[in-house]
């Protein structure tokens, strides 16, 4: 019993071990790798996410899951292909029972709120797999992609019309859910998903005149859009519409200047987690010109590589660069590590990216799969979900068969079919990718992206036993993949 008072004194002169981060999850809607200042884009002013990437954790290779939203949107919330769980394309919702991060995070004491776009489901209040159903304490929400003066539904209610730039009217939603979160002491995890860049493009004047002068150099074409008009189908020029674009960017960027700027008066910059990307590459209506092939709905880099930057200063205390590959999916998996939460016993796909953010990750360990599934066609598939729970609420300009508001779906699956192996399919190891469904339906194509981001060159016949090895890897995913989609995973 002598020994305790020194004992005391010891314990009580230790630093206190800090708790669990805050974490802000923000995903740009349709932002392609390039369309971003610090990646040397020449035209687009992006100075808080320039900052971000100077001051935090740049990832050079950082892919959504998939080339278009939902799927990578599901990606994020359970750090699984989205093909697991039958999120094959826009449109399609989750599954009831996927596990999110937002569900596991939640029951570790973290408050946690989603703002903006969802694109999994309908997140009005009966929606089986609506922000709340997944784990989200709060949520002002879309069902879809929103512009100026969006109309948004509060925790399932009502749509409501909320006046204001879009990315700032979610922006301000979320600060005020962490002002209330800090009164009661709760970590918090805030999701920001905005509705720009998507189009139809709608900006502020302030922001449409700073790219008054594009060069005159610029391409002479016409692209395809929604009119904000009508809600259907337009071609205008080129150099029109990409102002109105450059202009969401730009406005989006400034909206998360504030959020950053917050957090700093607030005191609570230091342990936050300020995690952006994009959900998908650049549309047909964005592309000027890029260094990658292909564009969004393409698992080519033009298709999956986006911007990925994380600000940290507690455990980033020095800027850095990453060249290793990660994924949206690797998300799940690093929040859950740092908030010391055991991951889902299921197939993952994500891998935790915490040695990444200390500077100690030299290479990924394990290879990132991409598939766009086009599987043998079922007729009078079993709804997953009652279609009445999957009809939307929130209205938008672009018209859908007549329609403003966007309904889901999701099918059962009970058995497994040689073509549910097809579809455009990759696999990423290190800096060799392999891609198959370019061309003719099972040739291979390899490439390596290091000296070859472009995807030009194609090695695959001059290296087949690497070309071999990474196509028996991806098939053996794909059979993971469709024993989940099956339903397997679920108790």
């Amino acid at each position: 019993m002598g020994a305790l008072p020194g004992l005391i004194f010891f314990l009580s002169v230790l630093p206190a071990l800090p708790g669990p981060p805050n974490v802000v999850l923000l995903m740009g809607d349709d932002h392609g790798w390039e369309e971003v200042g610090y990646n040397g884009h020449p035209l687009l002013k992006t100075p808080t996410l320039d900052k971000m990437a100077a001051e935090g954790l740049r990832m050079d290779r950082f892919y959504s899951a998939h080339p278009s939203c939902s799927p990578t949107r599901g990606s994020v919330l359970t750090g699984r292909h989205p093909n697991r769980y039958g999120t094959f394309h826009p449109g399609c919702s989750l599954r009831p029972e996927e596990i999110s991060v937002a569900s596991l995070l939640k029951k570790a004491g973290y408050a946690t709120a989603h703002f903006g776009k969802w694109h999994v489901g309908p997140v009005k209040a009966s929606s089986p797999t609506n922000p709340g159903a997944m784990g989200f304490d709060e949520w002002l929400s879309h069902d879809n992609f929103f512009e100026l003066d969006p109309v948004l539904s509060r925790n399932g209610g009502e749509p409501k019309r909320y006046e204001g730039e879009g990315s700032e009217v979610i922006v301000d939603e979320a600060i005020r859910f962490i002002d209330r979160s800090v009164k009661t002491e709760d970590p918090f995890l805030v999701v920001i998903w905005f509705g720009s860049p998507h189009e139809p493009y709608q900006a502020l004047e302030e922001d449409l005149a700073l790219y008054e002068e594009l060069p005159d150099d610029f391409p002479e074409r016409e692209v395809a859009l929604t009119s904000n008009e009508t809600g259907k189908r337009v071609k205008r020029p080129l150099k029109e519409v990409i102002r109105e674009r450059f202009a969401e960017i730009t406005a989006m960027d400034r909206a998360i200047g504030k959020l950053r700027d917050h957090l700093k008066s607030e005191g609570l910059h230091e342990d936050t987690i300020l995690w952006y990307c994009g959900d998908n590459g650049i549309p047909p209506s964005g592309l000027v010109e890029s260094r990658f092939r292909a564009l969004k709905g393409s698992i080519y880099e033009g298709g999956t590589r986006v911007p990925g930057v994380i600000e940290w200063p507690a455990r980033i205390k020095q800027p850095q660069v990453s060249k290793v590959n990660a994924v949206t999916s690797d998300m799940l998996p690093t929040l859950c590590e740092l908030a010391g939460v055991p991951l889902p016993e299921r197939p993952l796909d994500g891998i935790s990216l915490v040695p990444m953010l200390d500077g100690t990750m030299k290479e990924r360990g394990k290879p990132i799969c991409f598939w766009d599934f086009r599987g043998a066609k079922r007729d009078n598939s079993e709804p997953y979900i009652d279609p009445e729970l999957q009809k939307g609420t929130t209205p938008l300009v672009k018209l859908m068969g007549g329609k403003p508001t966007r309904d889901f779906a999701n099918s059962r699956f009970s058995e497994i079919r040689d073509g549910d192996f097809a579809g455009a399919r990759a696999i990423l190891d290190g800096r060799y990718k392999l891609f198959i469904g370019g061309g003719r339906e099972g040739e291979a194509e390899l490439y390596d992206l290091v000296k070859d981001p472009g995807e030009r060159s194609d090695l695959a016949k001059g290296k087949p036993e690497l070309a071999g090895k990474l196509r028996a890897q991806l098939t053996e995913w794909q059979e993971s993949v469709l024993g989940s989609l099956l339903g397997e995973d679920y108790p």
